[in-house]
């Protein structure tokens, strides 16, 4: 089989060393090129053109994400895999939008490093388990600053909303729902409240844009 082709960078020559040994290691890989900083990884990646780039994020010069995020602009082939030291949420996130594939810690055991590699050399991506954490936390994170506004109504009165949506009025919902005319005001006026939302008009059109009533009713 062809050999996998790695360019290697990191900026301390004894580390660099030992990742060297652990590579050579793994059957199927070959090192092409090394080097002590982003500038010099981007004159070796264009010229040994290698599969993987393995980098790490602290180097003079030209760090490791914006070496990746470049190298993703000129050889989008060529795959990125950071091995790194730094895990906070933040250096994961501005790794993953350069456009990395791959983020293992060096805090890990060396098998994880011959993981990472088959799977970046099989166009998969891989994640040491503590980076995978952190995405996730993220994406949370994000879901909840994004939580849609409905889900600040209670059972009720999303009921409500939808029957006031569907033109019943406060009358034929108290009916139906067995409770006082007083309770659907005190409802309706909760709703438009916690929905910033100041007319009947407005709610009709915030239920059909959230699906709960079709645009025909």
């Amino acid at each position: 089989m062809k050999p996998t082709r790695i360019v290697l960078a990191d900026d301390h020559a004894i580390v660099r060393s030992g990742i060297r040994l652990m590579l050579e290691r793994i059957p199927g890989v070959e090192i092409v090129a090394e080097a002590r900083d982003g500038q010099e990884a981007l004159e070796m990646i264009r010229k040994h053109q290698p599969d993987i780039f393995v980098t790490d994020i602290a180097m003079p010069f030209l760090n490791g994400i914006e070496a990746a995020r470049r190298i993703q602009q000129e050889f989008s082939h060529v795959r990125v895999l950071i091995l790194s030291m730094y895990g906070t949420e933040e250096h994961v996130r501005q790794a993953m939008n350069a456009g990395i594939s791959g983020y293992v810690l060096k805090e890990s055991a060396p098998g994880e490093l011959e993981i990472a590699l088959r799977a970046l050399s099989e166009g998969r991506t891989y994640l040491s388990p503590p980076v995978s954490q952190k995405i996730v936390r993220d994406y949370r994170k994000k879901i909840r600053q994004r939580e849609n506004p409905i889900d600040s109504l209670t059972s009720r009165q999303r009921e409500i909303l939808q029957m006031l949506a569907e033109s019943h009025s406060a009358k034929e919902i108290a009916q139906k729902l067995n409770i006082s005319y007083k309770t659907v005001e005190n409802h309706r006026t909760e709703i438009m409240e916690r929905l910033h939302i100041h007319d009947l008009p407005g709610l009709v059109r915030f239920a059909i844009r959230h699906g709960m009533v079709s645009p025909d009713n």
